[in-house]
């Protein structure tokens, strides 16, 4: 009986440190293409050198990521079953509606990956050229002023809602089905402005459709530096970001965590990789389980904040 307990005590360790011994799914809650997929296939495809077995990306979308989630945190906490996600299903879904997680008991956080920017845009039809001739544009015109977004209830949304509640002004909401198709109707003046991501906005910037006015980080950005931060221009403290993260099931051993923390941290800085994500608009981080965890928390702080002073609802 002894034995047996022994064996049993030390079963864990004993997996740990024969781990990996298959190849690893990483579940991406999101449509091949995009900014998660992206950033996590190049992950992926790093992590499995470094650890010796292939790292299998598995594309599961639907419901705004939750689905994906929602696998993960049903899975095993062994580290064979992976999630790269972001703060739409880890903070922005918690205050906006019931999902069939909660993201931060039903996870195992490993590492803050990457973040990239949004960038205000305006319509050239507008004549503002910063952001405090934008402000003043629209306390002269109450709810005369539009805003584009992805989607009701998207963080692009949350973003120009955020603004409105920080300049002090009233805009119109006018959602779409991707920023991508309010781009025709920015060029022509039909809406104001748009909170848009640094990467898919820039053909636009180059044919000169859109206006830039300036990026949503405290920081300015690499792709574009002569553009102020919303901090700059006006609006103290004002910040939105994408993040990009890697996660595991609920109750995966801290031996496992940290092998897969190295791996990815390695995967970042490895001179391809980060070239290929910079080159998508991804600034890579590498922040471990308690930054990450933190990060998650205050998010869901945060934008819960702006979805109960906007009365935001989602069906």
């Amino acid at each position: 009986m002894r034995t047996l307990l022994c064996i049993l005590l030390s079963w864990p360790v004993f997996a740990a440190a024969q781990y990996p011994a298959k190849p690893i799914r990483m579940i991406i809650p999101f449509p091949p293409g995009g900014a998660t997929d992206i950033i996590g296939r190049v992950v992926a495809q790093k992590m499995g050198e470094r650890l010796g077995q292939p790292v299998v990306v598995d594309n599961r979308p639907g419901a705004g990521g939750t689905i994906g989630s929602e696998l993960t945190a049903k899975a095993a906490p062994d580290g064979y079953t992976l999630l790269i996600s972001t703060n739409s299903t880890h903070a922005v879904a918690a205050v906006l509606s019931k999902p069939p997680y909660d993201p931060t008991r039903d996870f195992t956080p490993i590492t803050l990956l990457a973040q990239s920017a949004n960038i205000l845009v305006v319509s050239p039809t507008l004549g503002v050229s910063s952001v405090r001739e934008l402000i003043a544009a629209a306390k002269a015109k109450p709810g005369a002023l539009s805003f584009a977004s992805s989607g009701n209830g998207t963080i692009i949304h949350l973003t120009g809602e955020m603004f409105k509640q920080m300049a002090g002004v009233d805009l119109l909401h006018v959602p779409y089905k991707g920023t991508a198709l309010s781009v025709p109707d920015l060029a022509s003046g039909r809406v104001s402005m748009l909170f848009d991501n640094i990467v898919s906005a820039q053909p636009n910037l180059k044919s000169g459709t859109v206006k830039p006015l300036a990026v949503t980080t405290l920081k300015r950005s690499a792709l574009m530096p002569d553009l102020p931060t919303m901090a700059e221009a006006g609006v103290p403290g004002f910040e939105s970001i994408a993040w990009f993260a890697l996660f595991a099931p609920a109750g995966l051993p801290p031996e496992i965590r940290d092998r897969l923390h190295e791996s990815a941290v390695a995967a970042l800085k490895a001179p391809d990789a980060h070239e290929r994500l910079a080159a998508a608009g991804a600034e890579t981080i590498g922040a471990g389980s308690e930054v990450l965890a933190q990060l998650i928390r205050d998010d869901i702080a945060k934008w819960g904040r702006v979805v109960k002073a906007a009365n935001i609802k989602v069906d």
